[in-house]
This record gives C-alpha cells, sequence and structure tokens, in this order.
C-alpha cells in the first residue's frame, strides 16, 4: 500500500486533470497509467468519492470519476494474492461503505448507475457477512414521494438480490437472503402499494408513469428474487394482495407509455414480461399457493390471441408462450388443452402465428446474417417467437403426442402442397413446413449432437428424402430461395444423429459444395453442419470419433481452400475475425485429417499466420482467435509426431510473427503465444536449447511479463519446456534463481499457487539436486509459511501432492528419507509432526489416477525402503500407521493402477469444443499444444504389486520386522494386506 493521500481541494483539482487528460487522444494513456499507480494508495477511493460528490466540478468530470471507481472497486476490491496487505485498507473499505449508498441516492442518473453498478460488486464480496447494514440503509432511504431516487435504490438491491436465481439452495444462501428480508420486506411492500396509486393518479402524465413503470419493473424483478428459491412467510402472509397487483399489470394498458419505438418493447410490455417470468416460477414451484393460476393462464392467452407481429411484442410474446408451456408440462392441468378443438386453436391462434418468417427476419438474414445465424443456433433467440413457439409445441406434445403430431402433420402437408404450387412465390410455406417438421420431430434437440430424442410417429428419413434432399441437389446459386438451403442445411444438422456413417459421407459432398455459395448464410450453415459432422462420435455422445482420417482426407483441400477463401473475405480486421463458425470448421477438419494434413500444412500454416498478423491489430472476436491458435496447435502436433524434422521448419515460420505479438504486447495473443512455444520447444529434436530459444529466457523472468494473469498458465508451461529441454544451459547462465524468484511469487498467490508447484516438480526432476539442494530449505520455508499463514484446501492439495511427488521420486536428493532431512533442517521432529497429522489424514483425498498412484508409491517408498522408519526409534510410532492409511487407499473406489489413457487423451484432442468446455477470458487452454501429463512413477505399473515386492525386501533385509509390524495393524488391515500378499503367490 502506498503513502496516503490527502482528501483535499488540491488534490480533488489533480484528481480532475488527470480524469480530462483521460478523454483527451493525446495524453490518455499517460494520464490513465497516472490514475492506475495511484489507486494503489490509501484514501484514493475516498478521494474519487469525494470528488463525485463536488457538485462545483463539471458533469462529465464526475461521470469520469464515477466510471473509475467503478473499475478501481472491481480490480481491488477481492484481492486475488496472499502477499500481506490487501489492495484497499480494511479502514478505506469501511469508509467507502459508510458513503457510497448516500452519495447513489443524490447523484444525477448517469452517475448513479455506475455508483450502483459499484455497490453491488461490493456485495457480492461483503453482504451480508461484512455489510449488514446495506438492506436497512437502502430501504432507510427509500422515499414514496421520490421514484427517480427509488429507481436508483432499488436496481441496486435487484442487482443484489438478483444473483440469487441460479444458485444451489444452501443453509448459507437461507441464511443470506433470511437477512437481507428481515428489514426489506415491509417496505418493500409500501413503495409497491404506493406506486400502484402514484400509477392510478397519475394516469393522464406520460412522464411521471415512465418514471412510475420504471419502478414497477424494478418491483416485479425484485419479487422474483425474492422468492425464486422458497416463498418467504411474508410473502405467503400478502400472496393474495402481490398477485392482485401482478394481475392488474398483466391486463393494463394505456397509450400514454406503450413505447413509440415500433422494434423495444415499452414500459407495460417490460413490465407484463416479468410478470409472465414470476407467473411461470410459481406454476411450477408453487402451484398449491398459487390459486390465481387459472386466471393468468386465460388472460396469457388472451394477450397471445391479441398482441400484434410487431417486433415490441417479441419479449413478451415468448415469456407467455413460456409460461403456458411450463402450466403444459407439469401435466397436472392436461383438462384445460385435452380436447381436438382446444389444441386446434392453440396450434392456429397461438402456435402457427408465431412459427412464421417474418419480414425482419428476412432483413436480418440479408443485412446482418452472422447475428442470424447466432440467434438461431446459439440460443440468443430465446426469447424469439419461433423459439417459444417450438417449446410450447414439445411441451404438449409430451402430454398429447398423437393429437398434437396429427394437427401439426395436417399443417406441414398443407404447407407443402400450397409451396409445390409456386416455388418461387410460396418459398416462406416450405420454410414454415420445414419448422413445424423439427418442432415435431426433434424432442430434444442439443448444439453438441443435434435431436438426441426424436418423435416416433415421424419418419425423418423419409421426409429427408422427399422434401430435403431435392433442395441439397438444387443449383447451389438461384434455384430456391437461399433460406431455403439453409433450412435443408440446418435439418441435416440437426437430425444429423439420426443417419448412418455411410449416408452421411454420401452427403458430406452436397455440403461441401454450398461453402462455394454468395450467401453468407448458407455457406456459414454449410461450414457449421460440416463441423458438427466431423464431431460426432460412433456411439451416440460417447466412444471414438465416427469419422477418421482416411474418411474425411479426399475432402481436405476443397473444404480448406473454400474455408480460408471465405475467411479472407474480410477486409478489415474485425470482418476477417466476425465468422468463428468458419474457423472452427478448419480447425475440425485439422483434427480430424491429422497427419494427413501434411500436403496441406504450408498452405494452411502461411494462412493462418496472416490471419493472426491481420487481426492482431484489433483481435475482437475471442472464440475465432482460439481456433486460429487451435489450429495452428494441431498441426504442428500432427505433422511434427510423424515427422519430427518438421518441427525447425515450424519455428523458422512461426517465431517472426509470434515474436512480434510479444514486442507488441497483445494481450489477447501472448497467452497462445507462449503455450505455443511450448509445443514447439517440445517438439525441437536438437540436444541443446537453440540460439532463439536462448535469446528468450531473458525476457520470459522478467517480472513485468508475469503482471497479466492471462501470461502465467502459459509461462509456467514453457518454462517447464525449457528445463526439461535446457536444464543445464539454465543452471550454466545463472537463471535458475530468477526462475525460483517467480516461484516464490507464484507459491503466495490464491489463484497461482498450483502453478507454484507445477514449476517446482519439473525443476526438481531436471535440475541435480547437488546444485537446486542449496536452495531447497528456503523452498520448504515458504510452502510451511504459506500453509501456517494463509492455508486454503487447494494449496493444502497442492502441498500434500507435492509431498507425496517428492517421497516417491527415485533420484539422487530425493525419496522419502531426503524429505525427512529437509524436515528436520527447518526443525526437530517436524517430519513426524507432518506425516500424522496431514499426509495420512489427507491421502483418502488425492484425486488424478497419476496423483494417486504417485501416493501409493510414496507410502510404499516409506514403508519398505526408508532407513528413518525402519532403522530408528521411529518404527512403532509410524510404520503401522503408514501401512493402515495404504491399504486404506487401496480399498478406495479409484483405481490406481498406471494403465495406459493414451486413447482417451486422443478422443479428448478430437472432441475439442469451447462450447462444452468453456472459453475464459483471461486465460484459454490449447487442447492440441497440451502434452500428457507427466508420471514421476511411469516405470510402475501396478503400485500392489510394487508393495508386495518391496515387502519382500523389506523382510530379506530386515528379518522380523514385517511380522513385528503387521501384529500391530488392526484385523481388517491385516485381512487385506494378506489377500494382496496370497494374489501375489507370497508368504512372508
Amino acid at each position: 500500500m502506498s503513502d496516503a493521500l490527502e482528501v483535499n481541494d488540491s488534490s480533488l483539482q489533480a484528481l480532475a486533470s488527470y480524469l480530462q487528460k483521460t478523454l483527451e487522444p493525446a495524453s490518455r494513456h499517460e494520464a490513465e497509467a497516472f490514475l492506475n499507480k495511484l489507486e494503489q494508495s490509501q484514501n484514493f477511493g475516498q478521494l474519487v468519492l469525494q470528488l463525485i460528490a463536488t457538485k462545483s466540478f463539471d458533469l462529465h468530470i464526475r461521470f469520469a470519476a464515477s466510471l473509475l471507481f467503478k473499475n478501481f472497486v472491481r480490480r481491488n476490491w477481492v484481492s486475488d494474492d496472499y502477499s500481506g496487505d490487501s489492495n484497499i485498507s480494511l479502514a478505506d473499505r469501511e469508509a467507502i461503505k459508510s458513503r457510497v449508498v448516500d452519495l447513489m441516492t443524490i447523484s444525477e442518473a448517469k452517475i448513479q448507475l455506475q455508483i450502483s453498478d459499484a455497490v453491488t460488486q461490493i456485495a457480492d464480496s461483503d453482504f451480508p457477512q461484512k455489510w449488514q447494514g446495506l438492506v436497512p440503509e437502502l430501504v432507510g432511504k427509500l422515499n414514496p414521494n421520490d421514484f427517480v431516487t427509488n429507481n436508483g435504490l432499488l436496481q441496486t438491491a435487484h442487482s443484489i438480490f438478483q444473483r440469487w436465481r441460479p444458485l444451489y439452495p444452501t443453509d448459507n444462501l437461507f441464511t443470506e437472503i433470511k437477512i437481507a428480508l428481515e428489514s426489506f420486506c415491509d417496505p418493500y411492500r409500501q413503495v409497491f402499494l404506493a406506486t400502484d396509486t402514484m400509477i392510478q393518479a397519475n394516469a393522464q402524465n406520460g412522464p411521471q408513469l415512465k418514471v412510475l413503470f420504471e419502478t414497477l419493473y424494478l418491483l416485479t424483478e425484485i419479487f422474483h428474487d425474492l422468492t425464486c428459491h422458497d416463498i418467504p412467510d411474508f410473502f405467503v402472509t400478502h400472496l393474495q394482495e402481490f398477485m392482485g397487483l401482478l394481475h392488474k399489470y398483466m391486463i393494463y394498458d394505456n397509450p400514454l407509455i406503450q413505447g413509440d419505438d415500433e422494434d423495444a418493447p415499452g414500459p407495460i410490455l417490460q413490465v407484463k414480461a416479468s410478470i409472465c417470468e414470476i407467473v411461470e416460477l410459481f406454476s411450477m414451484r408453487y402451484e398449491e399457493d398459487f390459486v390465481t393460476l387459472p386466471e393468468f393462464i386465460q388472460t396469457s392467452w388472451t394477450l397471445l390471441t391479441t398482441l400484434g407481429l410487431e417486433q415490441r411484442n417479441d419479449i413478451l410474446v415468448s415469456k407467455a408462450m413460456s409460461f403456458l408451456t411450463s402450466v403444459v408440462k407439469t401435466g397436472r392441468h392436461k383438462d384445460l388443452f385435452n380436447s381436438t378443438e382446444i389444441l386446434s386453436q392453440l396450434s392456429e391462434k397461438i402456435i402457427l402465428p408465431n412459427m412464421g418468417l417474418r419480414e425482419t427476419d428476412e432483413e436480418l438474414f440479408e443485412d446482418e446474417p452472422i447475428d442470424y445465424i447466432r440467434r438461431d443456433l446459439e440460443g440468443s433467440d430465446s426469447e424469439t417467437r419461433r423459439r417459444a413457439a417450438t417449446e410450447l409445441v414439445r411441451g404438449l406434445l409430451d402430454q398429447y403426442p398423437t393429437e398434437v403430431t396429427g394437427i401439426i402433420t395436417n399443417y406441414i402437408q398443407h404447407y407443402l402442397q400450397r409451396y409445390n404450387t409456386n416455388i418461387t412465390e410460396n418459398w416462406k410455406d416450405k420454410d414454415a413446413a420445414l419448422f413445424l417438421l423439427t418442432s415435431i420431430a426433434a424432442k430434444s434437440v442439443g448444439a453438441q449432437f443435434g435431436a438426441r430424442e426424436t418423435n416416433a410417429e415421424v419418419n425423418i428419413l423419409d421426409f429427408f428424402e422427399k422434401n430435403v434432399i431435392p433442395d441439397l441437389n438444387a443449383p447451389v446459386e438461384g434455384a430456391i430461395h437461399p433460406i431455403l438451403k439453409v433450412d435443408a442445411i440446418k435439418y441435416l444438422y440437426t437430425f444429423r444423429g439420426q443417419f448412418t456413417k455411410e449416408q452421411l459421407l454420401v452427403g458430406l459432398p452436397l455440403l461441401v459444395r454450398h461453402l462455394e455459395s454468395s450467401s453468407y448464410a448458407v455457406y456459414t450453415y454449410a461450414a457449421i453442419c460440416i463441423e458438427r459432422i466431423l464431431f460426432m462420435r460412433a456411439a451416440g455422445t460417447s466412444g471414438p470419433m465416427l469419422f477418421s482420417s482416411d474418411d474425411i482426407a479426399p475432402h481436405a483441400e476443397a473444404l480448406i481452400s473454400n474455408l480460408f477463401r471465405l475467411i479472407e473475405l474480410g477486409r478489415t480486421p474485425e470482418k476477417l475475425a466476425e465468422n468463428d463458425y468458419l474457423m472452427k470448421c478448419v480447425m475440425r477438419v485439422i483434427l480430424t485429417v491429422r497427419e494427413k494434413m501434411l500436403p496441406l500444412v504450408s498452405l494452411s500454416l502461411a494462412r493462418l499466420t496472416h490471419i493472426v498478423q491481420a487481426v492482431s491489430s484489433n483481435p475482437s472476436n475471442p472464440k475465432f482467435n482460439h481456433y486460429v491458435f487451435e489450429s495452428i496447435g494441431a498441426l504442428i502436433r500432427f505433422i511434427c509426431t510423424s515427422n519430427p524434422g518438421a518441427a525447425s521448419q515450424f519455428e523458422n515460420l512461426l517465431f517472426p510473427p509470434f515474436n512480434q505479438i510479444l514486442q507488441q504486447d497483445i494481450a489477447e495473443f501472448t497467452p497462445y503465444v507462449f503455450q505455443l512455444f511450448s509445443q514447439l520447444l517440445s517438439f525441437n529434436t536438437e540436444t541443446e536449447l537453440s540460439p532463439q530459444y536462448q535469446s528468450m529466457i531473458g525476457p520470459l523472468v522478467q517480472p513485468s511479463v508475469w503482471q497479466q494473469q492471462g501470461n502465467i498458465p502459459a509461462l509456467v508451461k514453457l518454462l517447464q519446456a525449457y528445463f526439461i529441454k535446457g536444464s543445464s544451459w539454465i543452471v550454466a547462465n545463472n537463471q535458475l534463481e530468477p526462475v525460483l524468484g517467480i516461484f516464490q511469487k507464484l507459491v503466495s498467490s490464491k489463484i497461482n499457487d498450483h502453478h507454484a508447484f507445477e514449476l517446482l516438480t519439473t525443476i526438481i526432476e531436471t535440475v541435480p539436486m547437488s546444485i537446486l539442494g542449496v536452495y531447497m530449505k528456503h523452498v520448504l520455508v515458504l510452502l510451511l509459511t504459506r500453509l501456517q499463514n494463509h492455508k486454503t484446501d487447494k494449496f493444502k492439495k497442492g502441498f500434500v501432492n507435492f509431498s507425496y511427488y517428492y517421497m516417491a521420486l527415485e533420484k539422487e536428493g530425493t525419496g522419502p528419507d531426503a524429505y525427512w532431512d529437509l524436515y528436520e533442517t527447518v526443525q526437530a521432529g517436524l517430519f513426524v509432526t507432518f506425516l500424522k497429522s496431514i499426509w495420512l489424514t489427507e491421502a483418502q483425498k488425492v484425486s488424478g489416477r497419476i496423483e494417486r498412484k504417485t501416493c501409493a508409491v510414496a507410502l510404499i517408498r516409506l514403508l519398505t525402503g526408508s532407513k528413518k522408519v525402519t532403522e530408528g526409534t521411529n518404527f512403532d510410532a509410524v510404520w503401522p500407521s503408514i501401512m493402515t492409511a495404504l491399504v486404506k487407499f487401496f480399498e478406495a473406489p479409484e483405481d490406481v493402477k498406471g494403465a495406459s489413457k493414451d486413447a482417451e487423451e486422443d478422443a479428448d484432442l478430437y472432441a475439442i469444443d469451447i462450447e462444452e468446455t468453456g472459453y475464459q477470458a483471461q486465460f484459454s487452454q490449447l487442447t492440441t499444444a497440451s502434452g500428457a501429463k507427466s508420471d514421476p512413477v511411469a516405470t510402475i505399473l501396478d503400485p500392489k504389486q510394487f508393495l508386495v515386492e518391496g515387502l519382500v525386501r523389506f523382510n530379506q533385509q530386515y528379518p522380523g520386522r514385517f511380522q513385528h509390524g503387521q501384529m500391530q495393524l488392526q484385523p481388517e488391515t491385516q485381512h487385506h494386506l494378506s489377500t494382496y500378499l496370497a494374489s501375489a503367490g507370497v508368504s512372508l
């Protein structure tokens, strides 16, 4: 923590001056750097709040200060490291919390919003334990006569409470909700009632109604927050009153606040959509208390049959249909819909009108095709009419499968007949038919594997042959509307799991030819479908990949050349990186074709490096970037594995653009570059570090490069590769101590401590203990100090795994006795203390195949190969305890044998999928650049066999000791141990 700032006029003037400079391009960078440094000073947060509160400063300066404060809180309120001082002192935190809510209530609207965000971030960390006065302060400032201020307070409360919605219910969560409710409920009800009264009194006052409906919207959202896990007693008591108010505004209308925008929902529509979410929740969770449910069902039906097709109604229509879907799915109200007449009316009046393609959809298809695709495939259309209507159809299918299938099938035939009378004019009819068919045929659809559950009453393949194949076979351009091309491709995409491998191989060339379409949407859907087909496994969601390199290699050149051509149609960095679907398809082709990419590797690598250089000026699409680097990693992996000499060619091609990225410090790309450097170094065939790698080590150990969190995992992997390749050069060139300094920094961080253990184990494996030994006491003290002062479950796990690793390793200066001696240099008897209190008690918690095998081997070495145990006075004190822990460990359900997992790892490599594994903004692991996890005891395949062999040697070296130790074991442990010996045909 830097020196304290004075909160006075001169400090305020200086801060305002620097904020002004951040708004001017010429001085922005320097001013931001100064403020970033200044925010480490004590009283900084208080100084910024004072500037916001000082109305004599211009509004734009105070608004800039509010943004600065919000970002200051985001960056510093929660400390990442256990390095001593927190980022913000306790005194500053308390001072900020004592003032920030009050300041929010008296600030202008746009400043209020920023402060509200900051309060929410503070509450995420401190509420309720460290900020018990927050909710009482919020409700204490609610004012029945000041709805502008109320909206700021309610927005803050909603931001705090809404995080409860997705959480799993726990005792701690219910305690937090209870604390919030204690002081919130009654003032909340009073504001709700006052808002209702004011709305009636201001029925002709449009501006005032707009403010009041903002209040009402927040009140309904908070109602949802507070009841998302259970109905509090207060709400049970007043439930009919609240439900009456909700229904009142479900049917409320006033042209003064309908909104002028035909595309965006007005205040009334937003409130009604929020109410629909509430009644959906109550219909699913609290139906016994929800006595007015039929009234809301009828109101929703009326809304859905009277609302127009304007885009501003979309959210309400989708929410109302979602509510009806939830009612239908429960099955408890089957009688409401259980007639062909009602189901037909539901289909005709609600489902079909909302299934049709609208003019706005066509405009989006033509003008913003990437948005059309994302809305369609990624679930960002969750609030569109088509998606909601489809879910309603599937809900009805669950209850009335035969009736609904028959009704919808009749409409499908009607649409197809009308299409066939004039395929040019009536193309929308076929679009509707295909959409309806998918809605009744695919009962469960996922992006990963398409339709997993289908309707047995629909012949999917027959429909495909009669209505889809002709569209796929039609000329790519001009024969039919591009949307019908997309529909045909999407049909194959959705039902790909219903086709055999042979059928898909026949269909693949049809998809490849559509990469030549001039329609952005058509060629993108073709790429998406190809990528998902190549992602398929032989047994649904498991088993080996369905397509081999031999299957796809004949299509590789056409695929790769077309995909790169389409990507490079983008003339700006942003447009080039816009279509991540195309790049994902490139990656999938490489992953599938593997080493057979050799004839195309030069072409592919040149195009990929060109793309990297082009988009580096503005890395705007993280997914696209990830797929680019994953593709490069895949080429390196497959080509260098089959042709080791190719590594130097990859280095020659990649070093120039990669070094340029590092020189320009492109934060989005540097983690990828470090990972690929690590991969290249691992494939390098030279016996020592080449000059180009030697020149990099100096910059890699500079503290500045480790300041970016996203770099750290990749840098650790790269340093590990350096030690594996050239530890002797690192030692000879005095780079060991700087690396140990990095280890010290990592071990102090709760985020990065596991990387510290990764780095340390590699150093121990590769550097002779005759050199490293002088540092090991200091290393151990660092670990023990962290364990004593700032222990976390994660660090404790890492420490236990490291200890077993050190004892299991068979290398000079390691093993159980070396580890024992190391502890004795710190304090006599310390090893036995840790053995009994931590290592043996935590052994059962060790997870991971290699980690568990290492743990078993370490315990066996202690039992059968440690002179400290067998020859000293510690035998009776520790040997029986170690054997008991080992037997218990063996009898745990997890396997500890060293069976090869190469096939599984290979399958994981095939199946890279960000949508499944998740993309991380700070650091995203390149699967193709990941090496197999190092096994320190790789030569030991069966630990039980290793135990038996060790006990035989032990018994020969120390006759009678085994029998003496065995007598001290519990009968159950003796039984299991005898079983191990008997299974190996050994008797001791």
